[in-house]
């Protein structure tokens, strides 16, 4: 089914299109939600959260950019929603262990790794998605898309809404900051 028919099925809630957008991009969807949050249970939920957004916001794609463009657009919204909703948690959870209250959120732990990562190199993926972490929104959403899901500038900045040289920029920083937080921990492994 091309992109076009496969459309017209979403607007018109046929289930048959639905299963085949699902079916066409889950994988994708999932990995990079697994890119943001680095859990499986977390990433599976987050997806289907991606796939009900789809399939309630589909009346608004009015086909300025392509559907695989407007899903992770949706999908990197989601996530970034979620991590907020996370920070949030935590400083929550911090506050309350401060006054002796229940920590229900202070236990969030990000320990798996990509599923493209090997096992041994599973300790520096994590020691690399940590440094991932502390950039920016904008910064880690660009890297992210380009260097793990091999996205092309041009779609990096169609998901982003901005232009390509924005994304260059945006690249740039977030390499050079990534090269400011790693320079320690390369160094010290070469002692």
């Amino acid at each position: 089914m091309n992109e076009k028919k496969l459309i017209t099925g979403l607007k018109q809630r046929n289930e048959e299109a639905f299963k085949i957008l699902v079916e066409s991009y889950k994988d994708n969807v999932y990995n990079l939600c697994f890119s943001y949050v680095r859990n499986a249970s977390e990433a599976e939920d987050l997806a289907q959260e991606v796939f009900i957004e789809v399939y309630n916001a589909i009346e608004k794609f009015n086909a300025n950019s392509s559907l695989s463009t407007w899903i992770y657009r949706i999908t990197v919204n989601e996530a970034l929603q979620l991590i907020r909703k996370q920070k949030t948690q935590k400083r929550l959870g911090f506050l309350y262990s401060l006054f002796g209250k229940e920590d229900r959120y202070g236990s969030y732990y990000k320990e798996e790794v990509h599923p493209g990562v090997t096992l041994e190199n599973k300790q520096r993926s994590m020691v690399l998605f940590g440094a991932i972490d502390q950039l920016s929104e904008n910064q880690r959403t660009a890297f992210l898309l380009t260097k793990v899901e091999g996205k092309s500038y041009q779609q990096v900045a169609d998901v982003m809404q901005t232009s390509i040289s924005s994304v260059e920029s945006l690249l740039h920083r977030a390499k050079s900051n990534l090269k400011k937080r790693l320079k320690n921990y390369y160094v010290n492994k070469e002692l």
